[in-house]
């Protein structure tokens, strides 16, 4: 391979190869040689060609791959993502039947405390009214009894 410089030996290989006609020996090899390196020089350049085109339908084949990896992965994101919106949607919607559920309950509780007291205050309405109405002077003494005690709480604040 003269053309690209390589070296074999002391000498190129085009000057071996003419060492090789002028010998007796062999009338023919020169003509061998150079179709040998002909022959190999064409098939390293086939194989170059052959390797070139793998890597590039290689390449090819990577890219569709990661297209289609980044779709699956696009989809994914969009389905998680409608999940977790669900997901916090059915949460808010149970903790908000939850708290009014107990907020309703409160309510009830409420109304019948409220109810409750109402007829104790009633009861000891009527309770006060009797006991007056059978001890006038006790009920005035109890009576200026509270209004002390009011007045000296009012007085220390």
């Amino acid at each position: 391979m003269e053309q690209s410089g390589v070296r074999v030996g002391p000498q190129p290989i085009a000057a071996a190869g003419a060492q090789f006609k002028d010998s007796p020996r062999n009338t023919s090899g020169g003509a061998s040689i150079s179709e040998s390196l002909a022959r190999g020089k064409d098939a390293i350049g086939a194989a170059a060609t052959d390797a070139m085109n793998a890597a590039g339908s290689d390449l090819q084949s990577l890219q569709a791959d990661l297209n289609s990896l980044k779709d699956t992965l696009a989809k994914f994101m969009a389905q998680a993502g409608s999940e977790a919106a669900r997901s916090a949607r059915d949460v808010t919607s149970n903790v908000a039947d939850q708290v009014g559920g107990v907020a309703n309950n409160l309510a009830d509780r409420g109304a019948d405390m409220a109810s409750a007291a109402s007829d104790q205050a009633k009861s000891f309405a009527t309770e006060l009214e009797n006991m007056a109405r059978r001890n006038p002077i006790g009920a005035l003494a109890g009576a200026v009894v509270v209004g002390m005690l009011i007045g000296l709480l009012g007085r220390r604040r």
